[in-house]
């Protein structure tokens, strides 16, 4: 694995960036990837995804400024869905690793309800306990970015050999939502699927973190998000393309899920490798 590094020197902030997508856990791991460098604002808003985040801070203890969960975070934390921003801060140079999990993989990986850590972010020894710090250590160890993904990679690899699977309906129909961006008929689902209402949302909860039609309403925000962070459409274009009714409905979603309108994001001080802003 020989992850290609992506240099940026910006308003924000020099930066070298890497990511992996490790091809045998495809739906289970989105991604691995590195980031250091020196930011010139402290502050970072971050804005739900549809996937968890583990982050292995191999600098500076980070501190959560915005959102639910501890405070401080010296060695690693994880971050469940979530339903709004949260905004972290770093020391004026930071080093993390990261691993993106798509739920499944995050619900195998940790063994436990999903929805527990919706909206939350916690102490990754607090949550794993004795794993955490292996994965901790040995990324502090290596001596280069190739070496860290390989531990991260080999941390993942023995989890996920004992890991419990999903219920294939819940698997299932949360692959045809993520297909879908989530413009798709929960009702539908559920015929399919032969699962009553209650029982599928509580199902969702457990195994994926969020009831299937707000894991949706996530990813179709996602999506809006990401077209218009390319700027290659209209707030309107963005709305429709993203299968809401209007724009009015797309920017009702948008502040609830960012605290920001859709105008106050593109104005907004962005880096370039995430959709994330930087704040003072």
């Amino acid at each position: 694995m020989r992850p290609r590094p992506v240099h940026s020197d910006e308003a924000l902030g020099r930066f070298v960036y890497h990511e992996w997508r490790p091809p045998p856990w495809a739906g289970l791991v989105d991604r691995i990837w590195y980031s250091a460098g020196a930011a010139a604002l402290p502050r970072k808003r971050i804005f739900p995804n549809g996937m968890l985040e583990l982050l292995v801070n191999l600098g500076e203890p980070m501190r959560l400024v915005e959102g639910v969960g501890a405070e401080r975070f010296a060695r690693g934390s994880l971050s469940g869905l979530q339903s709004g921003p949260i905004v972290i801060e770093m020391s004026r140079t930071h080093e993390t690793l990261g691993i993106r999990l798509c739920p499944g993989g995050a619900y195998a990986l940790l063994a436990r309800p999903l929805g527990a850590l919706s909206d939350a972010t916690v102490d990754l020894h607090d949550l794993v306990g004795r794993a955490a710090a292996e994965l901790t250590e040995r990324c502090h160890g290596a001596s280069n970015v190739e070496q860290r993904f390989a531990c991260a990679a080999a941390w993942l690899r023995a989890r996920l050999a004992q890991a419990r699977a999903h219920d294939p309906a819940v698997a299932w129909s949360a692959r045809q939502i993520e297909a879908a961006d989530g413009e798709i008929s929960i009702a539908a689902l559920r015929e399919q699927t032969g699962f009553s209402k209650s029982r599928l949302a509580a199902a969702f909860r457990e195994q994926i973190g969020f009831t299937p039609k707000h894991y949706a309403r996530v990813l179709r925000f996602r999506r809006v998000l990401g077209l218009l962070h390319a700027g290659e459409t209209s707030l309107v274009e963005a709305a429709l393309a993203s299968g809401y009714f209007d724009q009015p409905h797309m920017t009702a979603d948008f502040r609830a899920f960012t605290g920001l309108t859709p105008l106050a994001f593109l104005g907004a001080r962005r880096y370039a490798q995430t959709f994330s802003v930087a704040q003072s």
